[in-house]
Order: C-alpha cells, then structure tokens, then sequence
C-alpha cells in the first residue's frame, strides 16, 4: 500500500543548498520520490543530491507543465521553447530527469540531444560544439579524409 507525506507538497533540497517546493501529485510521478515515500523515507527536507538548484527548478516547471497541460500540440510547442537551452543546460536536465527517473523528460532531452548532434554538418563543427581537441595534423587529417572519403561526403 502506498502512502503519502500528509502535506499537499514536499520540499526538496537540491546539491547547492537551493529548498524548492512540489506538489505531492508531481513528486509522486518521480520514481525517485515515489519509491522514498511508498518507503517510508520522506521526513521533512528530501535532499535531491546529483541536481543543481536551477536545474532542479526546470525539471519541477516540466512537471507542473505536463500535469495540467491538456493540449498535446501545445505541449509540444512548450517543450520545444522549454529545451531551447545551451548544450550544458540541456545536458543538465538529461542527467537530472535519468537521476530523478522521469521517463518522459529523460527521453524528450534524449530525443532533443540527438536531433542537435544530427543537425551538425562537419566533423569541425562537431569538435567546436562539444570542446574536442583535434589531435591530428594537418597531413594525418588529409590522409584520413582521402582514406575514407565515403564518410565525408555530404558533408564537405
């Protein structure tokens, strides 16, 4: 049997110190949460240990969102606007949503990386995007283009 905290919302303290509230209906839907309170472990602050207090802050919006949203093509457009982050914060909320066990925004920020890393058209542009450090010469990077010309067409 399941049991809830008797209050309507939670606190959650995030890595950094930052106390955010949630309503009991959202924290339920976290499986994280979910399975701390059907155990019993919910007593006062719920420290959220591996999410930093702005993205914690995002992932509880997403929530709030989708609980009351009621329009699918709305949403989408919401979601859209939502993920219209830098690589970093995207990559934050990847982590946060598989951390916290939120299925549908772990694979909305999945989803959205990989339609980013599509939209890249050259391995230069790669390397800038994510900082790689290109380690071959000039002379190593002609070779290997010359070598496998058929990875690179389209692309030059």
């Amino acid at each position: 049997m399941t049991t809830t905290p008797s209050s309507e919302k939670l606190t959650l303290e995030s890595n950094d110190g930052t106390l955010l509230e949630i309503d009991v209906k959202i924290a339920l839907t976290w499986q994280l949460l979910k399975n701390k309170i059907d155990d019993g472990c919910v007593d006062g602050v719920i420290p959220i240990e591996n999410v930093n207090g702005e993205t914690l802050a995002k992932v509880i919006e997403y929530c709030q969102k989708h609980a009351m949203a009621a329009d699918d093509a709305e949403l989408r457009r919401w979601d859209a606007e939502f993920l219209n982050v830098d690589w970093s914060s995207l990559f934050d909320l990847t982590l946060a949503a598989d951390y916290l066990q939120i299925k549908s925004l772990r694979d909305l920020t999945i989803r959205t990386v990989s339609d980013r890393i599509v939209e890249i058209k050259s391995p230069e542009e790669f390397r800038r995007t994510f900082g790689i450090k290109n380690d071959f010469s000039p002379e190593e990077e002609a070779q290997i283009r010359k070598e496998n010309q058929w990875a690179f067409d389209g692309y030059l």
